[in-house]
């Protein structure tokens, strides 16, 4: 016994692997843009892109060799692909902040309490001035009616698609939601023009084009209602029917509370979706220059189509108005997901002592 102490203990250094220090990988960074940025000198690469995909190349292969020269191939493999992680997170956030600091970088330079209150009804196009409130209005209004058809029709679909949905019309239902996921907004614009408009002969209003934007809707939140559902665990669901619940019931006050967080989540993603839809919009809803309140009757505006119409007139000042209204847009995005965050952890079930 003391014989294969002393031989364990002999070995015992040869046991435990060699590991780079905790500030290896922040130096190979740091190595890594300084050579990409060199290699690109000397090279001619102008573009900032370009140096640093250079850069990340040699971060990989410089992360690979020095783990497998030091840790070995089992280490090295390891660190190789949470390099490539590391770098494709950065191809995907980089362009987002990119835009996102361009936005805020122009859209400052008229947005004020100015361009929130007031309309461009009666401003020159190609002068400064006017404002985005009658778009503001519209989109509110559009997209509020979209999700008041939207959200309760793709909720009661979810839960009978997960609660009670067997047989051929479930699996129709399910097809259809597919199908209606890939619709291009074009299409459900020119459905809701050609039925709408063209053969009951209504005219073009806001609510026409929340049609269409509920049509968009409906899918997303059938899908993303559903698969939260499913995540509810059946115990709870069983243990409630045990006590004498009716299903209705079950599914009201212990499957719904239940997943009311991911739902919400779901939702705000599916208003998300279609608060930046402008195609529908051009269709149904046919632009205003003026505040028009009533969103079943006349023409509107909405925030993406007073983008597209600032910047197809070509000037300074109206690029500057379709970038001030498209930092409005990502804004009103960005407060709805916060709301819904909230709503979530305000309704999540309360954990136990």
């Amino acid at each position: 016994m003391s014989t294969v102490v002393d031989k364990n203990a002999r070995h015992g250094s040869s046991l435990q692997q060699a590991r780079l220090p905790g500030w290896a990988p922040y130096a190979l960074v740091v190595a890594s843009v300084a050579v990409g940025a060199g290699a690109g000198a000397a090279l001619g690469m102008g573009n900032p892109f370009q140096i640093g995909l250079l850069a990340a190349l040699i971060f990989i292969i410089a992360s690979y060799a020095l783990g497998a020269v030091v840790e070995g191939s089992r280490q090295a493999k390891n660190r190789l692909a949470t390099s490539l992680v590391w770098v494709c997170f950065l191809l995907a956030v980089i362009p987002l902040l990119s835009l996102l600091w361009e936005t805020i970088d122009r859209g400052r330079t008229v947005l004020d309490g100015y361009f929130l209150a007031h309309s461009m009804e009666g401003v020159q196009t190609i002068l400064p001035g006017g404002g985005a409130y009658h778009a503001i209005i519209g989109t509110l209004e559009q997209v509020g009616l979209a999700a008041l058809i939207a959200v309760p029709i793709g909720l009661l679909t979810a839960i009978y698609l997960v609660e009670y949905g067997r047989g051929r019309l479930a699996k129709s239902v399910t097809f259809f939601v597919d199908v209606m996921t890939g619709i291009p907004s074009i299409v459900a614009g020119l459905f809701i023009l050609s039925f709408w408009i063209i053969i009951l002969g209504f005219s073009y209003s806001g609510f026409a084009g929340a049609m269409a934007l509920a049509i968009l809707m409906m899918p997303i939140v059938v899908r993303s209602t559903e698969e939260m559902l499913k995540l509810v665990p059946d115990e709870l669901r069983e243990a409630s029917l045990a006590l004498g619940v009716p299903k209705w019931r079950t599914i009201l006050k212990v499957v719904l509370p239940t997943a009311i967080g991911g739902i919400t989540t779901g939702v705000m993603l599916a208003v998300a979706r279609i608060a930046g839809e402008s195609a529908p919009i051009v269709l149904l809803v046919f632009g205003a220059t003026g505040i028009n309140n009533n969103p079943f009757e006349g023409a509107q505006s909405s925030l993406p189509y007073y983008i597209y119409e600032q910047w197809q007139l070509g000037n300074e000042a109206s690029f500057n108005r379709a970038w001030a209204a498209a930092l409005v847009l990502i804004a009103f995005v960005m407060i709805l997901n916060l709301v819904a965050r909230g709503i979530a952890r305000w309704k999540a079930p309360k954990s136990g002592r």
